[in-house]
């Protein structure tokens, strides 16, 4: 079984970084699977939930699901119905599972961003591994609650920082940490959300109002800049009048974000019928679309929802040995979410182009090469953001199994708890920043939030 790349000799020649990564040094560790596979309980069995479960049906000697808590009937019963889960292990609510003996291995905790401090501080108590979708929670006070739970229980704690685990990013943080770069002077970071995308997620979705989920972003100094430009009141095209839904617009034919055109033209009616449709309704054909588009929130106006995310923001990071980085977030693009990231190091510089190209330009050679991460790490499936999904539970069942045959159990994640809360640190003093106008010292700001872990 393909498994998270080991590299397990250290990188020294800077001349021909491809020979150098498809050696032995990039080629992916095979793994033996467990006598019994992991047994895992479900909390949301929704679109990020059923996405994780569903490594269970491509490695099941692997990993078992076993029970789930799902509010919404339809989903409960899928989910159930797929994976076989007997009857006295389906619940509508997590805390009639938590109220049973402990039920398996581990949990998937994927429900709303609002929802995530309590189950996880539960099932931390009661000896459960956690794979968390991110954020870990919406507060500090949140983040710092569940870490403690985890520390304090000692257990294993992944966080759904999916995009870590792709080949792409595994590849370069190979690179930066082989030297071949020499010192990192800057990074450049460009996150093109783009234009549909984010009316879908972020206008009309479950992530657009900062009560119920958090901001749209997630060193030593750091300073954010942002705003909502567009997507509010005051931009909306007069000859709309008082629509507040697509359905009853004027001018929804000449709208780009029209929820009709979006949801049926660009998407049901060319047979695509998983994301992003499968989010409005959960049984996809025409009636139930247009129901739910006349009467939920993904027909509303976009120029007439409660959101307050901000849809274009810049972060700049200054690091402690004076290394510089910029991020910026967009959400008018035509690309979506094709990532582009520059880094320029003393010895040279790569330049990414979404997830599967990395260029690298030696300085000392004047060599120009381009590399592709999966062919470099010998990977096959790439569903599901190009690959990070599955491997990142490859990693947290293969980190459980270490910890039942008393090995390292950390090794093979690159999300525990612990570096996930530095990062959403990191984020929280940004929008801190946004918000004052003020840079922030971040051992400052720790301090000031009384963070001491």
């Amino acid at each position: 079984m393909s498994w998270i790349p080991a590299f397990t000799e250290e990188i020294k020649d800077p001349i021909s970084i491809v020979n150098l990564l498809e050696s032995k040094q990039g080629k992916q560790e095979n793994l033996d699977p467990p006598l019994k596979p992991i047994t895992i309980s479900i909390v949301g069995a929704g679109q990020r939930g059923s996405l994780y479960a569903n490594y269970a049906r491509i490695e099941p000697k692997w990993a078992q699901i076993v029970a789930v808590a799902e509010p919404v009937e339809h989903r409960r019963n899928m989910m159930a119905q797929l994976y076989n889960i007997p009857k006295e292990n389906v619940f509508a609510d997590w805390e009639e599972m938590i109220k049973r003996p402990k039920l398996s291995d581990a949990v998937v905790i994927a429900t709303l961003d609002d929802l995530h401090v309590k189950p996880a501080v539960e099932f931390a108590k009661q000896k459960y591994h956690i794979l968390l979708e991110k954020p870990i929670a919406m507060t500090i006070q949140g983040c710092m609650e569940i870490t403690n739970a985890v520390l304090e229980n000692e257990i294993i704690c992944a966080v759904g920082h999916v995009l870590r685990y792709t080949p792409h990013n595994i590849v370069v943080k190979k690179i930066i940490e082989a030297g071949l770069l020499g010192n990192i002077v800057n990074i450049q970071h460009m996150e093109p959300v783009g234009f549909w995308h984010f009316a879908h997620s972020y206008v009309r979705g479950n992530w657009r109002n900062e009560k119920t989920s958090n901001f749209s972003l997630m060193t030593k100094k750091i300073s954010s800049f942002g705003s909502l430009m567009h997507f509010n009141s005051e931009n909306k095209p007069k000859a709309a009048g008082d629509a507040k839904n697509c359905y009853d617009c004027p001018v929804e034919k000449t709208c780009p974000y029209s929820a009709k055109k979006l949801y049926i033209e660009n998407c049901y009616e060319k047979g695509i019928k998983s994301w992003p449709v499968n989010v409005v309704t959960d049984i996809v054909d025409i009636e139930h679309i247009e129901t739910e588009l006349k009467n939920g929130p993904y027909g509303r106006c976009v120029y007439e929802s409660d959101n307050d995310v901000m849809d274009n923001q810049v972060v700049n990071l200054e690091f402690a040995n004076g290394s510089t980085a910029n991020i910026t977030m967009i959400a008018y693009t035509e690309a979506i979410t094709e990532r582009k990231t520059k880094i320029f190091g003393t010895l040279g510089q790569i330049e990414c182009d979404g997830f599967n190209t990395i260029t690298y330009y030696n300085f000392l050679t004047r060599k120009k090469e381009k590399l592709i991460p999966t062919a470099i790490l010998n990977t096959e499936d790439l569903s599901g953001h190009a690959g990070g999904d599955m491997s990142l539970m490859r990693a947290f069942i293969c980190s459980i199994q270490a910890s039942l045959n008393a090995t390292n159990s950390t090794n093979n994640l690159y999300t525990g708890i612990q570096q996930a809360l530095d990062s959403h640190l990191l984020v929280f003093a940004a929008e801190d920043s946004r918000k004052t106008g003020k840079t922030v010292i971040i051992e400052d700001y720790k301090k000031m939030k009384g963070i001491k872990i």
